[in-house]
């Protein structure tokens, strides 16, 4: 999955020379936690997060009157509370390699730049939320079942010929080798709901031939606002 089908096209961004208290209003009114910091050529050469906005106001214990607080806010730019060594990826890099970078460095969010370091967008955590949600068909119910499945060639081909010959629709297939025993891989098959007294009969006969971890099925109720 390309980084470039699924970040934010045409992010919101500052430049160096945007004051503090500009950056701190577009977060705020955007609802955004991450700000771009581009040049006047539209070169990355920085971010500015909520995290450097809150770290850089002033304490409540200050003295300042209010109007030389503002006047302080006023005069600090961007460019005197980014983050100058920033982590960037390119549109042809895939989502996984994008959260794993953002895991490692416990950052939320990255911008997307081109060979020239020109900013093309931003992936955060929302978007790749959003990649699981889609990829795995929660949203259109169903149920999953989980598998402890041997890694020899060929048994998850065999896995899904017994599926769709017991009358499944598979919607997705994720696989994950974090199992302990070496020769195993856990997969995790979503199949389109069906009546409860055939989904027994199913699972009884996968049972009788696969090591089944779980059967669960989601019923997603519709998001309201």
């Amino acid at each position: 999955m390309l980084i470039g089908n699924w970040m934010t096209k045409d992010p919101i961004s500052v430049t160096p020379e945007t004051s503090m208290m500009r950056a701190a209003k577009t977060i705020k009114d955007k609802a955004v936690h991450m700000l771009p910091v581009v040049d006047d050529a539209g070169k990355v050469v920085g971010v500015v997060t909520d995290r450097d906005l809150k770290e850089a106001s002033p304490s409540k214990a200050t003295t300042l009157d209010v109007h030389e607080l503002y006047y302080l806010l006023s005069e600090i730019k961007v460019k005197d509370i980014m983050t100058a060594k920033v982590y960037s990826l390119t549109p042809e890099d895939t989502v996984e390699r994008a959260a794993v970078l953002m895991r490692e460095k416990r950052i939320g969010g990255l911008p997307i730049v081109d060979a020239e370091n020109r900013l093309q967008g931003v992936i955060t955590e929302s978007d790749v939320l959003d990649v699981l949600i889609k990829i795995t068909g929660v949203l259109h119910g169903g149920i999953q079942l989980g598998f402890a499945l041997s890694n020899q060639q060929g048994s998850l081909l065999v896995l899904i010929e017994d599926l769709a010959r017991m009358g499944c629709r598979v919607m997705s297939v994720l696989t994950a080798f974090e199992s302990e025993a070496a020769n195993q891989r856990h997969v995790f098959i979503r199949v389109m709901d069906m009546d409860k007294s055939v989904q027994n009969k199913l699972v009884d006969e996968l049972k009788a031939k696969y090591e089944v971890l779980y059967v669960t099925r989601d019923d997603v109720p519709p998001v309201r606002p």
